[in-house]
Order: C-alpha cells, then sequence, then structure tokens
C-alpha cells in the first residue's frame, strides 16, 4: 500500500537511510562493547573484581546513558533529528578514543560516562525516523534491520578486540574503534536526508510539544506498554550480563585462547545473533497480522526456550560444546527487541515518538544494563568461594533460569491488553 511518504521519500532514499542509521548502530555497540573482550586485559592491569568489572560494563555506562536519553528524546521531538545524531556519535566516538588514555580504573570509567552520554542521543531520534519511513505494518521488520547493528557491532568488537588485544593492547583497541566513529558522523551529517513527521501513516503533524509528564501519562495509562518495558528490561538484564562476563566465563572455565574465543563469539553474536534480530521483526509482523497480540505471545515463547538452552550452555563439558549450544540462544533471545520497539512507537502521538523510544529504552537499560552485569558480577564474587574460577558459570546460570521466565510472563500479560491500548492510540 503506497503512503504519501512515497511520494516525498524515493525507496532509493529510504533504504539508504535505514543502511546509515544501521552502520551507525553498529558503531554504538562496536564502543559499546568492545570493552567486554577487554575485560579479562583490564582486570589483570588494574587487579579489580568482578563486581567492579560489572559496574564499569553497566552502571558507568548506563548511569547517564538510560537518564539523558530522556532529554535528549524531547529535544528530538522538536529538532532535527539527522543533526542529532551526527553530534552524538562524534561524541562517543571521540570519548571512546580517549578510553584509551586512562591511567587507572576511574579514568576507565569517566570515560565509559562520556560514551554514554554521547550513545543517549542515538536510538530514540534513529527510532522516531524509522516509524516516519515505514508504515505500521512493514515497521517490525524495519526496526529488525536496524537492530542487525547490534550484532553487528557486537561481532566486529569480538573480532577486532581480541585479536587487537592479544597482538597491540587493550588501549589501542579503543583508539582503532573509536576515530572512524568521526568520520562516520560528517557523513551522516552530510548525505542523510530528515523524513517528513507522519508520513509513513498520512498523518498531519500539528506540530505539538506535549510536556515530558503529557508523554509518562499517555505510557503509563497503557498496560500493554507497562508489561513490555518490564519484560524487555529483565530480557536485557540477562542479555547484558551475558554478552559482559561470557567471554571471561569461557576464559576462566575452559582456559580458552582470547583470539580464538574472539573469532568464535564474533561469528556467533554476528551471524546468529544477526538473525535473531532482523528475523524477530520480521516474524512478529507475521504472527501480528491478524491480530498484534500474537507477536508478543511468539516473544514469550521464544523467551522460554531461550532460557533453557542458555542452562545447557552454562553446563557444558567443554568450551566448543557450549559454543555451538550458545548458537540458538543467540539467536532466539534477540526476538523481543524489534516489535517492543516497533510497537512503542505505534502507541503513540507523532511528537511523543522521540521520547517514548526514550522511556522505553531508559526502563530497558536501568534494569538490564545498570542492573544487569553489576549483580551478576556481585554474585560471581559471593559464589567464588565455593566454585572458584566456575564462580560466572554459576552466577550466569541462576541469572537466565530465574530472569528470563520472569520477562515472558510479562510479554504473554502484554499481549492480553496490546489491541485495545493500540485503538485507544488510533482514537487519540
Amino acid at each position: 500500500m503506497q503512503t504519501a511518504n512515497d511520494a516525498l521519500v524515493s525507496p532509493m532514499v529510504r533504504r539508504y537511510t535505514m543502511v546509515v542509521l544501521t552502520v551507525v548502530y553498529m558503531f554504538n555497540f562496536v564502543d559499546r562493547q568492545i570493552l567486554a573482550i577487554l575485560l579479562p586485559a583490564i582486570r589483570d592491569e588494574f587487579l579489580v573484581s568482578d563486581t567492579v568489572l560489572g559496574l564499569l560494563a553497566g552502571t558507568a555506562f548506563a548511569l547517564f546513558y538510560a537518564t539523558l536519553g530522556v532529554p535528549i528524546a524531547l529535544l528530538a521531538d522538536r529538532w532535527n533529528r539527522r543533526n542529532l545524531i551526527a553530534i552524538a556519535l562524534a561524541i562517543w566516538s571521540g570519548m571512546t578514543a580517549l578510553s584509551g588514555f586512562s591511567a587507572n580504573i576511574w579514568q576507565l570509567a569517566v570515560a565509559r560516562v562520556g560514551v554514554g552520554i554521547g550513545e543517549a542521543g542515538c536510538s530514540p531520534p534513529a527510532h522516531s525516523m524509522i516509524a516516519d519511513l515505514y508504515a505500521p505494518e512493514r515497521r517490525s521488520t524495519a526496526m529488525g534491520f536496524y537492530t542487525l547493528g547490534i550484532s553487528a557491532g557486537i561481532m566486529l568488537a569480538y573480532l577486532a578486540g581480541g585479536w587487537v588485544v592479544e597482538n597491540i593492547g587493550w588501549r589501542e583497541a579503543f583508539f582503532i574503534v573509536g576515530v572512524p566513529g568521526l568520520l562516520l558522523a560528517i557523513l551522516v551529517r552530510t548525505t542523510v536526508v530528515e523524513p517528513q513527521r507522519g508520513g509513513s501513516e498520512n498523518r498531519t503533524d500539528r506540530g505539538d510539544h506535549p510536556p515530558l509528564s503529557s508523554v509518562f501519562a499517555f505510557l503509563f495509562a497503557r498496560r500493554s506498554f507497562v508489561h513490555m518495558a518490564v519484560a524487555a528490561g529483565l530480557s536485557s538484564f540477562s542479555g547484558y550480563a551475558v554478552i559482559s562476563f561470557f567471554p571471561s566465563f569461557i576464559i576462566r572455565s575452559y582456559d580458552m585462547h582470547i583470539v580464538s574465543l574472539g573469532i568464535w563469539l564474533g561469528l556467533i553474536l554476528g551471524i546468529a545473533g544477526g538473525a535473531g534480530f532482523f528475523g524477530g521483526g520480521y516474524l512478529a509482523d507475521f504472527f501480528g497480522r491478524i491480530r498484534q497480540r500474537g507477536s508478543l505471545r511468539f516473544v514469550a515463547v521464544t523467551q522460554l526456550i531461550a532460557a533453557a538452552a542458555l542452562v545447557g550452555v552454562y553446563l557444558s563439558p567443554t568450551a566448543y560444546v557450549a559454543l555451538l549450544l550458545f548458537i540458538l540462544p543467540a539467536a532466539i533471545s534477540n526476538f523481543y527487541l524489534a516489535p517492543v520497539l516497533a510497537q512503542t512507537q505505534s502507541l503513540v502521538p507523532l511528537r511523543m515518538r522521540g521520547v517514548a523510544s526514550a522511556i522505553m529504552l531508559l526502563i530497558i537499560n536501568v534494569i538490564g544494563l545498570a542492573m544487569g552485569p553489576p549483580i551478576v558480577g556481585a554474585l560471581s564474587d559471593m559464589l567464588a568461594p565455593q566454585f572458584g574460577d566456575d564462580s560466572l558459570r554459576y552466577s550466569l546460570m541462576i541469572a537466565v533460569a530465574v530472569i528470563v521466565p520472569w520477562a515472558a510472563l510479562h510479554y504473554f500479560l502484554a499481549s492480553k491488553s496490546i489491541e485495545g491500548d493500540l485503538e485507544r492510540s488510533r482514537e487519540n
């Protein structure tokens, strides 16, 4: 079905914009996730505990990334979104490069805070732009394509980071991944087109600027949003704990070489993870063609399957068995993100989209990124006297076995009210 936006944005421009936004998101996750493969070397140099590493990988980054996302999204709903993304990209890329100059763990934590500040300006305006490029019935698939940047970024972080830390040094890894982002920021500013708000749905942008309190009230009056936010936060808790500590778990429990591990994890998280992000969006659109509740129930089932598979991973007798079993959960654990982001955009008016995305990301990152790695790290330290180098194995397994089924319950509860909430949003 052709929309008014088709006449304003050509298919070529739409595809180009999607590709560039996805590449930006890839850089977002390269700079964010490079730390995970570097943690063993950083731990050896600075002599810190798993709790401190969890705070560094999660809380130091998430504290400003999550909280600044909302005010930046308010700006995105009022200002040029393309320019905002270009500025944010330049900030987080520069701070990533500066991470390599850290002389102690505190300086590295400050640099990670700077990365979080910059990355807060990426997804809310990007989600809003995608919603204006693609109609609701194609939006989960589009969001799935955008979230391919996550798996591509993680893949590059592991592939490059493992080799660089072994052959050059962990500081140089930050330089190598940070500097190219500054060039990409110039490309975004000079070549990406800002889409018309509401064009994908033939909706007229009246230029209203609802206050933040109105957006919060609008969203939290919708039960489906509340359950989706809690569910996605819990899924993210498990996900961020896994990607932050999985390399350390494999190295400690199986004594695997870091370069080989980087190749394995890069390929698994890049290929299987990418298939999961895109496939989750596509399948959510497929199951939601008749009733949107079908997409959320599909996500609930896949989360339960992923939890069972991850328990098998942590009980594996060898590193290679663990890595082979990890392929399935690496794919299906990611099914939740694209439909949750797409449904959030569909639930709100045009000038609430950036803030709605930021609120969703705030909840996801407070529960997931700020709490997941440090809690799992602290649990590992508690278990260390009993289990030694295997403490991370059991810490991760406990987190997955408890948190992921809890998330699945909330996806199911969200499915019970999503139809009515979407209808109310269309009436609004």
